[in-house]
């Protein structure tokens, strides 16, 4: 089994580069070839992504549907603690599968990975 870890610092609108990565992370994620331990750790602007009550796919939106599959298939989201506490996000209501992550923590997901992609 492979360890992926996808690293964001995007902002979840204004740019494809958070669309991109969750795609990739969808895609990860829904091969048949591998399992695969699929982490995502989001920083800087990225922590927004996971606040709850984002438009559907409908409205433009999709990137909180895109996580919660991806939280349904097992794979590990976390938000930096910094970057979502120097956002006044530090106890905001997440969307379900997604938490505050540690620099620490990063550090180790990124020692024990076999593949760090970032967007």
């Amino acid at each position: 089994m492979q360890t992926v870890l996808i690293i964001v610092h995007a902002p979840a609108y204004g740019s494809e580069r958070m669309l991109s990565a969750l795609r990739l992370a969808t895609a990860i994620a829904g091969q048949e070839v591998e399992t695969v331990d699929l982490r995502l750790f989001m920083m800087s602007d990225a922590v927004t992504v996971g606040l709850p009550n984002q438009p559907g796919p409908e409205a433009g939106g999709g990137l909180q549907q895109m996580l919660e599959a991806l939280a349904q298939r097992g794979a590990r989201i976390r938000l930096c603690r910094t970057c979502a506490v120097a956002r006044g996000l530090g106890e905001a209501a997440l969307i379900p599968g997604v938490s505050i992550g540690t620099l620490p923590e990063l550090a180790e997901w990124t020692l024990a990975a076999d593949k760090v992609v970032t967007f």
